[in-house]
């Protein structure tokens, strides 16, 4: 399809399905573009088509839309005529996807990495089809290259410092896409200065170049796949196969053979062809699983359109959330018991999967009995009618007839019942809310207590069909797993999340795989209990409730827990200019560094520390002010060079901020040295940032028990601040319900708040570090396209990115 002027019969299937998909709708659907098409008498439908275009919704997979367009196809209507009738009843998404279908490009030959003498001659091509007119333009790096804008690069006399990763930028008007890196390298004769560094490769060795690339492929359930992929180089390359960006194994053969695929296995699969020397990547292909796995796809994350346009026809999911939120908790640290290290690896990992499910998520490390009760609270309030709703427990448990405890980490040494909590009581205080979906996994033993012999009596549990109950461990088992690695639950839940599958089915997957692994076999197995009667996901999308008023509110509610301190410069009297900046870890798990900014030239060494801190706040003094956020205790926070090199930064992390009841307070310690002086001078600056993330929450403070029997959404409606909230006063939540509607279902991150500054007159700014990229969507070794740039950028640009893949968690 290169051309508007082809007919509406051009397009396949899946295309027209989508199409119908989103005209299957009273307000501007189908009736709407049939009188718009009615205009050209050789396109007009009579009266009896149409009447037969509407009973097609007596049918359970009948849709009139699908119906007119055949009708449409059938009387040669055009691709542009259709198109000027979508625009004439201004159905913004069908133009939309219409136009991204025709007006797509698509890269026929991609440059190839390779290796070429010193002053030798290199042509890299870039052939691309779909449209005429297309433009070219090549980069080194990040950087254009001179003359770079035709489909083949020629590079004359190639010299040592033209070396590098080039890509080439296919463009059509607005539309453009990337093609694949091509990395080009000099030989260098072993008699060269250069060559004596030791910098680049013997004359023996070769470029990897790639010679069969692997295929898009759908096949049924059942089916065999195999996906191939050839290559030459000197030494001999090696392989390793990738699923959606995940290592296989084994997988280290040019051909990928699957005997029996499930739906679990469709996705995205690339290859990494590498030896000593270089590395190259194979294209990216995905494999469809079909015709009956297709159920509850969604078409948005598609990146290549081609690859879907030769699929059965997709239906979508009806079910949707108003909402997702989830409450994590992971206890370590105990007081008077085994301390864990897993918990902690586990919540950061499930963090991450949640975020990209859409899922406002609270993480919370070591929490006390008090604490523990609070935070299931402050998670209920965030619960309404059709909202779906996760709660995972790691650390010590116990279960005593029937009835399940998960323990505190206060929880004395001879801990019974009244000393922690009680999880049916929690999974009915859930049920009560009138959610979509209710998840409630537990990450812990199972084994009897000894020193309790009370008996609770549950009440009954009101009818929802909306349970999900998952236990890591079978009844009298225990777990016991000390390292930071995964434990043995996440580790096999991390790999079935995000498939797009009933939620009990995804589980029952993840308990089959349990099964089968030879280290769990005996000694862990999950058990499921459910009464869910609809076929939800956790993958469905957010669509937003009638209820404005109750989405505002508990969109703020959330994000009161999730606000980080402004990044601030501090000017000393000496002249130095240092930057304070904060990042979460957790959600009660705080980074903050220092960096110099600015310093005056007779100052010959210069660093800022951070002491003298708030009571109440859990910071280890040896490990603060630290070179590295590892040194300073967090074993999974990065916050890679996003600035200057060679800018000294000290990390410190403090811990706990639950407990914080005063606003914290710490002071920044300037030590320099002139250069005509032995001894080091110190200045000193006090800063107060408020209480952050979820110390404005207050858990420490018990909770008056609240009735849920009533209406979530009135419960919402009149919500309240917390005293210590750091809003505007008088900041309703009515007043928000057109600003903040959307807010957390587009973006998970801590300190997304912008909407809610906005609606209160700018009072106050979205808090958000000014150095919030995280590498880890970044492909190993692997240069990347040009917005992927590591660098600080405006609050809007930062929100965009904030929208998709960025996340603190990232190890």
């Amino acid at each position: 399809m290169s051309d508007w002027n082809m007919g509406l019969v051009t397009l396949r299937e899946g295309v027209l399905s989508k199409l119908a998909d989103l005209l299957d709708n009273p307000k501007c659907g189908w009736r709407q573009l049939a009188d718009a098409v009615n205009t050209q008498p050789q396109f007009r439908c009579s009266e009896k088509e149409l009447i037969g275009c509407s009973v097609q919704v007596l049918s359970a997979k009948g849709s009139p839309s699908r119906l007119l367009l055949a009708k449409l196809a059938d009387r040669a209507v055009s691709l542009s005529f259709l198109l000027q009738c979508l625009k004439k009843i201004e159905h913004r998404e069908a133009v939309q996807f219409l136009t991204s279908i025709v007006e797509q490009i698509r890269i026929a030959v991609q440059p190839q990495s390779q290796r070429v003498p010193e002053g030798g001659r290199v042509v890299l091509s870039c052939q691309a089809s779909g449209l005429p007119g297309m433009g070219y333009q090549w980069f080194k790096g990040k950087d254009e290259v001179p003359n770079g804008s035709a489909p083949d690069l020629i590079l004359n006399h190639f010299s040592l410092n033209q070396q590098g990763y080039y890509i080439c930028r296919v463009n059509h008007g607005e539309n453009f896409v990337f093609s694949q890196w091509a990395q080009v390298t000099a030989t260098v004769s072993e008699n060269s200065s250069s060559a004596n560094s030791g910098g680049f490769f013997p004359s023996s060795a070769s470029g990897l170049i790639i010679t069969q690339q692997p295929r898009s492929l759908t096949i049924a359930e059942g089916d065999s796949l195999c996906l191939e992929c050839r290559s030459e180089g000197n030494p001999p390359p090696q392989y390793q196969w990738y699923h959606n960006k995940q290592p296989l194994l084994p997988a280290n053969k040019p051909s990928l053979k699957v005997p029996r695929v499930t739906t679990a296995d469709r996705g995205k699969y690339s290859c990494r062809v590498y030896n000593f020397y270089h590395e190259v990547w194979s294209d990216q292909v995905h494999v469809e699983i079909g015709p009956g796995s297709l159920c509850g796809a969604t078409w948005d994350d598609t990146d290549d359109v081609d690859s879907f346009l030769n699929i059965p026809t997709r239906q979508l999911s009806h079910f949707y959330a108003t909402d997702k939120v989830a409450l994590l908790v992971g206890n370590m640290n105990y007081q008077y018991h085994r301390q864990l290290r897993a918990p902690m690896a586990d919540v950061h990992e499930l963090t991450n999967l949640l975020r990209q499910l859409d899922f406002k998520v609270v993480s919370l490390l070591d929490l006390n009995r008090q604490e523990m009760y609070s935070a299931v609270t402050e998670f209920l309030l965030l619960l309404d009618r059709g909202v779906y709703g996760l709660l995972y427990f790691a650390g010590h448990g116990y279960e005593n007839y029937g009835n399940s405890f998960m323990v505190p980490i206060d929880a004395p040494a001879s801990y019974t019942s009244e000393h922690c909590l009680w999880v049916q009581d929690v999974l009915q205080r859930m049920q009560e809310r009138e959610t979509g979906l209710n998840v409630f996994l537990l990450d812990m033993c199972r084994k009897r207590n000894l020193n309790d012999d009370i008996i609770q009596q549950p009440g009954p549990l009101k009818v929802t069909a909306n349970i999900v109950f998952g236990y890591a461990t079978c009844v009298d088992a225990e777990v016991n797993k000390d390292d930071l690695s995964n434990g043995i639950f996440i580790s096999f839940l991390k790999k079935r999340l995000l498939e797009e599958e009933k939620v009990t089915v995804m589980l029952d997957r993840v308990a089959e795989d349990m099964g089968q692994c030879e280290i769990t076999r005996g000694r862990q197995a999950l058990e499921l209990r459910s009464n869910l009667s609809e076929r939800r996901a956790l993958t469905d999308r957010i669509q937003s409730s009638d209820c404005p008023v109750a989405t505002s509110a508990r969109n703020l509610q959330w994000s009161i827990a999730h606000v980080l301190p402004d990044s601030r410069h501090l000017l000393f009297d000496c002249g130095v200019k240092v930057q304070l900046g904060f990042a979460a870890e957790f959600s009660n798990i705080m980074i903050i560094y220092t960096r110099i900014l600015d310093q005056p030239q007779d100052i010959i060494s210069c660093t800022a520390q951070l002491s003298d801190f708030s009571e109440g706040v859990d910071v280890d003094l040896k490990l603060t002010n630290q070179e590295n956020p590892w040194d300073a205790g967090s074993l999974l926070f990065t916050l890679d060079n996003v600035g200057r090199q060679g800018v000294p930064k000290l990390y410190t992390r403090l811990r706990a901020l639950q407990r914080l009841k005063m606003e914290l307070k710490f002071t920044v310690c300037l030590h320099y040295q002139y250069s005509n002086m032995d001894e080091e001078v110190q200045e000193k600056q006090t800063v107060t940032v408020g209480k952050p993330l979820v110390a404005k929450l207050n858990l420490h403070e018990p909770r008056l028990p609240r009735s849920f029997s009533a209406s979530s959404s009135g419960d919402l409606n009149t919500f309240s601040l917390p005293e210590s909230s750091s809003f505007p006063e008088g900041l309703e939540a009515s007043a928000l319900a057109s600003e903040t509607s959307s807010l957390g279902s587009a973006s998970t991150c801590w300190s997304y708040f912008s909407q809610v500054g906005e609606a209160a007159g700018n009072a106050k700014q979205a808090n958000v570090p000014e150095e919030t990229l995280s590498p880890e969507f970044l492909e190993p070794d692997q240069p990347q396209p040009l917005s992927a740039e590591c660098k600080s950028m405006p609050q809007d640009r930062l929100e965009d990115q904030l929208r998709t893949k960025l996340n603190f968690h990232s190890c």
